[in-house]
């Protein structure tokens, strides 16, 4: 039966009664994520939605590449057969930038046999958390987000360039912690916390970044499913933001030529369902062997998921040496030219730090990678390189350079798959070779200006 407008409403956070309080509910959005993390879905009227348990959308969102193509269906059969489609009443949130009272509401996606879709990436991460569940622990995540506010650019043949600030010059580059740099685009940055405010996010902090016009914004720690929810929610609310004062905001790893990239930096940690103790630490504070069993299932296994971690062309050009990118494998403690970095903090907070993630990558593949390496370490019980104790930028590590080569190792990996669904890894392959070999026609202006009449 579907359930009546009182049933329903009373599921919904606090946050988005409040933001309906005394007025009337024009509009809900039921939305999903795609592969590339698009909000995919219908928009219908809150009186209509009411009356509806669940609705339908084609398999085939999940092979749509991100320039509007269609990959080949691994499976063979192009049907396009209807999901359904059921809100996750918690997930309910404002769209405070709409001109009507709307709400947008993430949808769990099931075939027609009742069984999670597994092309689905919100169900690829809660696979995941059901590995970690069934071994009686419960992985936490804390990610942190750059982007870059940019100048308005409706011609992709111009290069992105920083956007004017208030004091009528654009931003500049190397301002890393500068509260001035902030202070320049203050409006933005004063409509992303209403947003979040009206939708119910807490922010832990944002602060500028070293590119010119880059921020970071870090988010509280948490249940994966929930925060990737949370950051699918925040690239909607930035972007709109940053509209509403002439300007875009990106999440391209590499936006501008010259300037560092935007990473997802990924903390982790994982506690006892039974004791919610932190089992990366020992009673008396110490590190745990089993910590060092989730930092080397992350240097055995992260070559297998770069491609859902840099999951465009454009995210390998933020793979390059003294732009702030660890491009290595290693570990360390409060190092950051290391890929995995061991925080500062107390026994409690004992937590993992990947910096690897591109901020282009969709946030439930991003953390389902990212744990599903942590999880195979944790099975194996191995122990980890040393830990580097110096400068780790220069260090070789067998990582993919490319999307091609990275796609090839994914595909090579038998644990990895597994782990994340056989079915889901053929569909993504599917996906990003077809986005590859469209990039690879492209002729870039690099290749017109000196090759042209030098070769």
């Amino acid at each position: 039966m579907p359930p009546s407008t009182t049933d329903w409403m009373d599921k919904i956070p606090e946050a988005a009664r409040s933001y309906i309080a005394g007025r009337r509910l024009d509009e809900v959005e039921c939305i999903v994520s795609d592969i590339a993390g698009v909000a995919r879905g219908k928009a219908m009227p809150a009186s209509k939605f009411a009356k509806q348990a669940s609705f339908f959308l084609p398999n085939s969102i999940f092979l749509q590449t991100i320039t509007g193509d269609w990959a080949d269906n691994p499976s063979g059969a192009f049907t396009e057969p209807d999901m359904i489609l059921t809100p996750d009443f918690s997930t309910a949130s404002a769209a405070p930038w709409t001109a009507d009272v709307t709400l947008q509401v993430i949808h769990d996606v099931k075939d027609q046999q009742g069984q999670p879709v597994q092309a689905a990436p919100r169900n690829v991460l809660k696979r995941i958390v059901e590995l970690y569940n069934a071994q009686g622990w419960s992985p936490i995540v804390a990610p942190e987000m750059e982007f870059f506010l940019v100048a308005r650019n409706i011609d992709p043949n111009q290069p992105i360039i920083p956007p004017m600030g208030r004091s009528g010059r654009r931003a500049a580059a190397k301002q890393a912690y500068s509260m001035s740099a902030v202070d320049e685009y203050g409006k933005v940055i004063d409509d992303i916390y209403d947003f979040a405010e009206a939708q119910g996010f807490e922010i832990d902090g944002i602060l500028q970044e070293g590119g010119a016009g880059q921020v970071e914004i870090n988010l509280h720690h948490g249940a994966p499913v929930e925060l990737a929810d949370e950051i699918f929610y925040f690239k909607r609310l930035i972007r709109e933001a940053a509209l509403r004062h002439d300007c875009f905001a990106t999440f391209m790893a590499k936006p501008i030529e010259g300037e560092p990239g935007s990473a997802m930096h990924i903390h982790h940690s994982v506690v006892s369902i039974e004791t919610g103790e932190n089992i990366f630490s020992a009673p008396n504070g110490t590190e745990t062997e089993t910590f060092l069993h989730f930092i080397a299932g992350m240097q055995t296994y992260l070559p297998a998921v770069i491609a859902l971690l840099a999951p465009y062309v454009n995210s390998y050009r933020r793979y390059v040496p003294d732009f702030a990118a660890p491009i290595n494998l290693e570990w360390g403690r409060d190092n950051r030219t290391t890929g995995l970095r061991v925080p500062l903090s107390d026994a409690a907070g004992r937590r993992l730090e990947n910096r690897l993630a591109g901020m282009d990558c969709n946030p439930y593949l991003g953390f389902a990678a990212s744990l599903a390496c942590g999880y195979l370490g944790l099975m194996e019980k191995k122990l980890p390189r040393s830990e580097c104790l110096g400068d780790a930028y220069m260090s070789e590590d067998d990582l993919p350079t490319n999307l091609g080569d990275a796609l090839d190792i994914l595909a090579e990996c038998e644990p990895v798959r597994e782990v994340l669904g056989v079915e889901f890894c053929n569909i993504y392959e599917s996906v990003k070779r077809n986005e590859y070999k469209e990039f690879l026609q492209v002729i870039s202006p690099w290749e017109r200006e000196h090759l042209l009449l030098n070769v």
